[in-house]
């Protein structure tokens, strides 16, 4: 394989746009202010506090809270994402080339954002701390995330591995090993090559819904509205599932020696 077709793998296609869209303007979700911001109005001071310094599973916040704010979050994105897809439609047919892969890069950055604010509501940890390039386990991560909005089984089981490990460390920071090594790492590349064949088939639909001026803004805008929302829906699905959202039981030093007694 030359380095050419290499580089035109479905899987390096996906790679790409991922790390694009990690580098746009506003994409990087800051996890402290967020929380902070999203859960005033349902909690405590305190409790925010260890959300953010722990986790809000830490904390002891509710799912039904954690839910409903992440129910907020999706439809804020949900609806700025759509506005900015139909704002691409207008200009029509003689604009294609520019607008669609700014289209196309643009829901992919929203689709980051999105990620992100749903982990940091269900106790994953900060993903795009740094501001320099994705090391490779967020990509990894990230793929495992975009793949359970696109619905695929393998990166549901591989997301499932991850927050297990993830609940085993005290640093809060991704298991570098298991999203680089081992049998989570191979699901990432399929998952990878999967979403670049996706996302073709999405370029594609946008630029015949973009074709004709006006028009072209309305199906666009209705299109992302209809693809953004149910994968949301479903990676939020999927998170608020795992044991991670659960805080583990505390027991207190006098029933452990009780249990002990015989």
């Amino acid at each position: 394989m030359t380095a050419k077709e290499l580089a035109e793998t479905p899987e390096s296609r996906f790679t790409a746009l991922l790390a694009g869209a990690a580098r746009l303007p506003g994409v990087r979700i800051d996890r402290a202010a967020y929380l902070r911001s999203a859960l005033t109005r349902y909690c405590a001071d305190d409790e925010i506090r260890q959300a953010i310094d722990e986790s809000p599973a830490a904390a002891g916040i509710p799912l039904d809270i954690l839910d409903r704010v992440a129910n907020e979050s999706i439809r804020y994105e949900t609806a700025k994402v759509s506005a900015l897809s139909a704002a691409a439609g207008v200009p029509g047919l003689l604009f294609l080339p520019a607008t669609v892969p700014a289209d196309m890069a643009q829901y992919c950055g929203h689709m980051l954002r999105v990620a992100q604010k749903l982990a940091y509501l269900y106790s994953w940890p900060d993903l795009l701390a740094d501001e320099g390039e994705l090391d490779d386990a967020t990509k990894g991560v990230l793929t495992l995330f975009v793949g359970v909005m696109f619905g695929t089984q393998s990166a549901n089981a591989a997301v499932g591995k991850v927050a297990t490990e993830v609940s085993k460390t005290v640093a809060r920071k991704l298991p570098q090993k298991a999203l680089t090594q081992g049998v989570v790492y191979p699901v990432v590349k399929k998952v990878a090559g999967y979403l670049g064949v996706q996302m073709t088939k999405q370029t594609f639909a946008k630029t015949v819904s973009k074709a004709i001026p006006l028009v072209g803004a309305v199906v666009s805008g209705g299109l992302t509205l209809a693809t953004f929302l149910p994968m949301a829906n479903r990676l939020k699905n999927h998170l608020a599932s795992l044991d991670l959202t659960r805080p583990k039981p505390v027991f207190a030093e006098s029933e452990i020696i009780e249990g002990d007694v015989v």
